[in-house]
């Protein structure tokens, strides 16, 4: 008698979720890039697509974090190199990412006196959504060296020298120093041990050796991606705290008064390294004015905080195409899982919330692309900080019920869901947490009270008479009031806040399976704390077809 599981050990398992084109088999994605102003990029975004979602992608993902990073701080002679060592997959990774244009493509117009090409943030979002789903961890140092160029921009001659090489295409791993290299990365280190947040409790000292030159002494907490060629630091200089840039090794290949401490052992990230590091006389150059360090590297955090969006809804969506697919290809009792209607509501409420992760994300991205534009710029103050907060929030619930999902071969490294599992939490709390992102709106409508004004026009002018957003709007309307008296009710605005956008969204640019169920939901049902409760109605066949990663 025959044995299906003795003859086929596949038989009644999903195959690999390998070799699928992230951007082709992503309807909301295709469809966010064109409506927020780069469908121009639509080809080229097809061709990353295939190689981010490659078999052979996902290995190196694999590879980068099966081996981490290893700090060497001495070389055979006993001489102190402080040099971050990494698995050549690691390097591979960097070089797809760079060549991709991932950490350059929105300044590369600075090089030619350009105007900026329409759409470039949202382009660039696009790219970077399906390399975070390639694998997250180098991602940091690309978010990086992207954003530096705009806290650099406040020092002109620094700008010069620096962005033919930020903006080169190529990958140079090399530890030599940058002038001598074909490109450059750059890191950050704001947090001190003693400060955290609150980075104007820092110590690090400052001591003008010339105008723009400084010596700086001290330490940080965190350091991201201490492999770069440069980072752009806080210190306490005469005039205040104030920015600069700290090359990582001095023009003739000697440290810059660097120590690196040790590398962070982390939940996640692991492909990527974070570091303690001490400073001793290492030469900064100022950037900005003295004393205005924060407003100067704020610049380079907002960049930042939307990458952290970008990235936490493509992870979701990661996440949620593998349970899908899961879902298309096992059968329990008798019946495919995704045609059981317990399963099939549970990855439909799913599907709602990364539509709206990543519409709520390249909405923020066109914010970038508008310049001087007083409506885009009031949008950009105000929803960075509400849309990382969502985005970012909703993602480890939303990951945990995915795994989930597939059961068991969830929960097993072989399958790469733990990767994923381990990865979602950090972008909540790199770049400001939760409570940070909510100071930061109540600043906002502390200081511009014409913002919130502006962005729930939008919202009221998408909406028409739909009910359920309109009562959302009056519910912030009140909470409003209510968070200007009781700071304690700023996470209950913020949420109202990307509900409605979110809600506005869908309902302009989704089918109507998906943002009415949404509005249904999100804006209008009962409390819930799961997936899959309170969604009595939804049309669960039609948001799935639209989330279904189909593949030729």
């Amino acid at each position: 008698m025959a044995d299906p599981i003795r003859d086929d050990p596949a038989f009644n398992q999903s195959p690999p979720f390998i070799d699928v084109n992230l951007f082709t088999s992503d309807q909301a994605l295709r469809a966010a890039v064109a409506r927020e102003g780069a469908e121009w990029a639509a080809a080229d975004l097809e061709v990353f697509g295939g190689v981010a979602g490659s078999a052979a992608a996902i290995e190196l993902g694999r590879c980068a974090n099966a081996h981490p990073p290893d700090l060497q701080n001495f070389d055979a002679q006993g001489q102190r190199v402080d040099r971050v060592a990494f698995h050549p997959a690691y390097h591979e990774l960097m070089a797809i990412s760079m060549a991709q244009g991932l950490h350059c493509s929105t300044w590369e117009h600075l090089l030619t006196g350009a105007a900026p090409k329409p759409g470039a943030h949202v382009g660039r979002a696009g790219g970077f959504y399906m390399a975070a789903q390639m694998e997250p961890g180098h991602c940091c140092p690309i978010t990086m060296t992207h954003a530096s160029v705009a806290a650099l921009r406040h020092a002109p001659a620094l700008a010069a020298a620096w962005l033919p090489k930020i903006l080169s295409r190529t990958y140079d791993p090399g530890a030599v120093p940058a002038g001598t290299k074909t490109a450059v990365t750059l890191g950050m280190g704001m947090t001190e041990r003693q400060g955290g947040t609150d980075v104007r409790a820092n110590t690090t000292r400052a001591e003008r050796l010339d105008e723009e030159t400084y010596a700086i002494t001290g330490h940080k907490w965190f350091l991201s991606a201490p492999m770069s060629d440069a980072f752009l630091v806080l210190a306490q200089a005469k005039d205040g705290l104030s920015c600069f840039l700290l090359p990582r090794l001095t023009p003739d290949g000697a440290l810059n008064g660097l120590r690196l401490v040790r590398l962070k052992d982390k939940l996640g990230n692991r492909s990527n390294a974070s570091s303690e590091i001490e400073f001793e006389n290492a030469q900064g150059f100022l950037v900005g004015e003295k004393g205005r360090g924060v407003p100067t590297i704020i610049d380079m955090v907002t960049l930042t905080r939307l990458d952290c969006a970008v990235s936490s809804a493509g992870l979701t969506r990661q996440a949620l195409a593998r349970a899908i697919h899961h879902a298309r290809h096992r059968s329990v009792f008798q019946r495919l899982l995704i045609d059981q209607p317990l399963m099939a509501q549970v990855l439909a409420d799913m599907a709602l919330d990364v539509e709206a992760a990543t519409a709520l994300s390249f909405r923020l991205a066109r914010a970038f692309d508008g310049g001087a534009d007083e409506a885009e710029s009031a949008y950009r103050r105000l929803m960075t900080p509400v849309t990382k907060y969502w985005v970012c929030k909703t993602a480890p619930s939303l990951v945990t019920e995915a795994m989930e999902c597939m059961g068991g071969n969830g929960y097993v490294e072989e399958g790469g869901f733990p990767l994923l599992y381990r990865e979602v939490p950090v972008n909540a709390i790199w770049e400001g947490s939760g409570n940070v992102m909510c100071l930061d709106v109540l600043r906002v409508l502390e200081r511009s009270p014409e913002t919130l004004r502006s962005v729930l026009e939008g919202m009221d002018q998408a909406g028409g008479q739909e009910p359920r957003l309109k009562a959302a709007l009056d519910r912030i309307e009140t909470l409003l009031a209510q968070a200007m008296r009781d700071q304690s009710v700023a996470r209950t605005l913020v949420e109202q806040l990307a509900l409605a956008q979110a809600g506005a969204l869908l309902l302009t640019h989704a089918p109507s399976a998906v943002s009415d169920a949404f509005l249904a939901t999100r804006l209008q049902g009962t409390w819930r704390s799961t997936y899959g409760a309170g969604t009595v109605g939804l049309d669960a066949r039609a948001i799935l077809d639209r989330a279904t990663p189909h593949v030729a």
